[in-house]
């Protein structure tokens, strides 16, 4: 008698994205269901022309990347020694097309083969996620490849055009990414306009009970009405310092007013980059890659947990299993005033909000970061514990402030803000001068102040600031341009494309190649580059997704018009070199950027052919001077005379003081990274920086030649998830990477300003 199969025996075969993820789903689930990962993407646009046939109604031809074909492979194999599939990828758009791309790529009967969605890595999710199973969300993947299309036809029809008309340089024009840089270029012409504007403030230093506070200057009263005061030269200071030299300070009027101070929503994908950037210092990129691990799952000693749910949402929505733990812990450790009568809700913060996912906050209330804290990077612990605290406040009462006291003959205000309640900022607040109140005395109407000061103090009116990564993702969101996945991506191309750079304050700055790529833009693309068409072209596509539009007629109608714009632009763009604002050192002519035929940029004068002036891009065109010999306390290894730092046209050297010795000495560069090799074999070796025969440098063994460990690339010190060799930085033209050293192993991620 043949035994029949029951559920429990049932092999399972769940396809997630990331490894990372793979062993904290394992942990939950059990022997009974294989956990594999996809890496990602498995399949794209065929890499030959546009992918797609326009005249076919856009109909689109994916095939499998190269570097995936051993994944889909292995996945195959796997897939013949279980009964069903389940594709957990995540729980967004663009997760729901790699779980259609993974189900085309297996042979697997496909009604064997299900969708499992879940907002965060827990038992209760993960289960809940397994019990509800269902088909894969075809609108939410036709949006997908639509977004996909479309932004294939912008860089693809347009990037040519930029080739051509600005020489040289291979360019490229993303639909969202130009856009972006607009809003950069828009922000800088802004700033060069400015014209700063004279004003003045005066301040009295007060006393009262041997007690010094301070009061500003703010309101002038004419006719017994309160006007506001406008101070814009010296003159206007010494006529009211003038009228102000006999008056008497006494309290004119306190306004008590009770106000509350309502918590901030829970973090979204927009809002915890914002404070990260501001509270840690951490670029987009770095903040969603340490979002990622803590939402994957960090082992805590007894397995792998993922700590927060997932990071990329536009919704502030809470469940009410969170709320009632979130209550639970805030009675259990604050008390029952700290927790409001009704629970907080939060509205959508704009129309166009997709609200598929709660925001962003722990998965675990009770695993405060102090108590978990050993188990993270110190990294890991100020994210982890910046979205645990906003979210536990945002659950919390309001907390109540006086404010606003006024004194003074022409009035002085004085502000002030005395807690009576703390509420949700035990927790959690952003307002620093939330105590600053109690540096001031009582004062009551009537009461009579002593002047111990006036200080008159000139300003300028300062241009807008240069936006950050994170005040630009603020205004991508208010115009509706992009979504919580695309940030990130976005704020990375146009560095790597050379279009915007960082200043040494982090603010993004457009080059003068991003700047001239925006003018052509601008000028023969206009509605590419108006955000409220970018807007209504993402709106699109959540209506796509939604099957309130039909996505070839979503795509023709964008098509019709935009192949004749095309046909304008190469028309009438004329050919163009980019301009900078350096001066040819020799000729005194402008000099203008250029591409090497390897692919480097370079200053070449505007003047060419009669002038042949070439310089570096960080060269300013002056002569520079030799740097001075800088003097060290090493001796020469044959002669034992002192010896100095030089500086030559390679870079810097030792060299013997010894007029009879000269020896030179190459200065060895350590990396700080022990090797390897070395460790396992018991020696101390490092990998320090090494020329080659052929000129190149790599970071070789220090123990050479009895250790021949060596890696091409800088290595950082880090291990890689995937396989455990090292790290190395990789710089590239598509972008600066962190990438694994290990030629079969592909781990990468993006290298960030602050790991150069």
């Amino acid at each position: 008698m043949t035994k029949t199969k029951t559920n429990k025996e049932e092999k399972t075969l769940v396809i997630v994205e990331s490894p990372a993820k793979s062993k904290t789903i394992g942990k939950i689930l059990g022997s009974n269901y294989i956990i594999q990962a996809s890496m990602g993407h498995v399949r794209d646009l065929a890499s030959k022309g546009l992918g797609f046939d326009i005249e076919n109604n856009f109909e689109p031809h994916f095939e499998i990347i190269p570097e995936k074909k051993k994944i889909i492979t292995e996945l195959n194999k796997l897939a013949k020694s279980v009964d069903r599939i389940y594709l957990a990828s995540d729980p967004d758009r663009e997760g729901e097309a790699i779980a259609w791309h993974v189900k085309e790529c297996l042979k697997f009967p496909q009604d064997k083969i299900f969708r499992i969605v879940f907002n965060e890595i827990t038992p209760n999710a993960i289960k809940e996620a397994v019990a509800n199973y269902h088909q894969i969300d075809m609108l939410k993947v036709e949006a997908q490849k639509t977004r996909q299309i479309l932004d294939k036809l912008v860089g693809f029809k347009i990037s040519p055009i930029l080739w051509e008309k600005m020489k040289n340089y291979k360019l490229s024009a993303g639909r969202v990414q130009s856009v972006a840089l607009k809003i950069i270029c828009r922000r800088e012409d802004e700033i060069e306009a400015f014209v700063p504007k004279e004003y003045w403030s005066i301040d009295a230093l007060l006393n009262k009970s041997n007690c010094d506070f301070e009061a500003e200057l703010s309101k002038i009263i004419k006719s017994n009405k309160e006007e506001k005061i406008e101070i814009n030269s010296k003159k206007d200071v010494d006529k009211i310092l003038k009228d102000l030299e006999n008056a008497k300070y006494e309290v004119y009027k306190i306004t008590p007013k009770d106000t509350t101070r309502k918590p901030q929503a829970p973090f979204i994908t927009s809002t915890l980059q914002r404070e990260a950037s501001s509270k840690l210092g951490y670029g987009v990129s770095k903040t969603m890659q340490i979002a990622q691990k803590l939402y994957e799952g960090i082992d805590l000693g007894d397995g792998s947990v993922g700590l927060i749910t997932y990071m990329r949402t536009d919704s502030t929505r809470v469940s009410l299993d969170a709320q009632n733990s979130a209550r639970d812990f805030i009675l259990e450790n604050y008390g029952q005033d700290y927790y409001p009568k009704t629970p907080n809700i939060y509205a959508k913060n704009k129309q166009n909000t997709q609200d598929a996912h709660e925001a962003i906050r722990p998965s675990y209330i009770d695993k405060t970061p102090e108590s978990i804290k050993k188990y993270l990077t110190a990294e890991q612990y100020k994210l982890y514990k910046l979205i645990w605290e906003r979210f536990i406040s945002s659950q919390m009462s309001n907390a109540n402030l006086t404010v606003d006291i006024k004194a003074g003959d022409y009035i002085f205000k004085m502000g002030s803000s005395k807690v009576v309640f703390d509420g949700f900022t035990k927790i959690y607040s952003d307002d620093s001068n939330i105590e600053e109140y109690k540096k001031f005395p009582a004062l009551e109407v009537g009461d009579i102040l002593n002047l111990k000061k006036l200080n008159p103090e000139q300003h300028f009116t300062q241009p807008p600031a240069r936006y950050s990564e994170a005040s630009l993702v603020k205004q991508l969101e208010e115009y509706g341009i992009g979504r919580p996945s695309t940030y990130a991506p976005i704020i990375t191309k146009i560095q790597q494309r050379n279009y915007v750079e960082k200043t040494p304050t982090k603010s993004l700055k457009p080059t003068p190649l991003g700047r001239e790529i925006c003018k052509q833009l601008d000028e023969h693309f206009v509605k590419i580059m108006d955000y409220k068409f970018t807007a209504q072209m993402e709106a699109g596509l959540d209506n796509i997704a939604e099957d309130k539009q039909n996505s070839i007629e979503f795509l023709n109608d964008f098509w019709l018009p935009f192949s004749k714009t095309l046909d304008e632009a190469q028309k009438n763009m004329k050919r163009t070199d980019v301009e900078t604002d350096k001066i040819c050192p020799n000729c005194g002519r402008k000099m203008v950027l250029k591409l090497s035929r390897f692919g480097k940029q370079f200053l070449a004068c505007s003047g060419y052919p009669e002038c042949k002036t070439a310089l570096p891009v960080e060269d300013n065109g002056e002569k520079k001077e030799i740097p001075a010999d800088e003097p060290t306390d090493k001796k020469c290894e044959k002669c034992g005379g002192d010896m100095v730092i030089k500086t030559g046209p390679y870079g810097k050297y030792y060299q013997c003081l010894n007029d009879k010795c000269k020896k030179r000495f190459s200065i060895v560069e350590s990396s700080g990274v022990k090797c390897p090799k070395c460790a396992q074999e018991g020696r101390d070796g490092e990998l320090v920086k090494r020329k080659s025969r052929y000129g190149t440098f790599f970071w070789g063994c220090s123990k050479y030649p009895e250790c021949s460990f060596a890696l091409w690339a800088q290595p950082t010190g880090e291990t890689c998830p995937q396989c455990g060799s090292l790290l190395v930085k990789k710089y590239l033209k598509r972008g600066n990477k962190i990438a694994c050293s290990n030629k079969n192993c592909k781990y990468s991620r993006d290298l960030e300003d602050d790991e150069n």
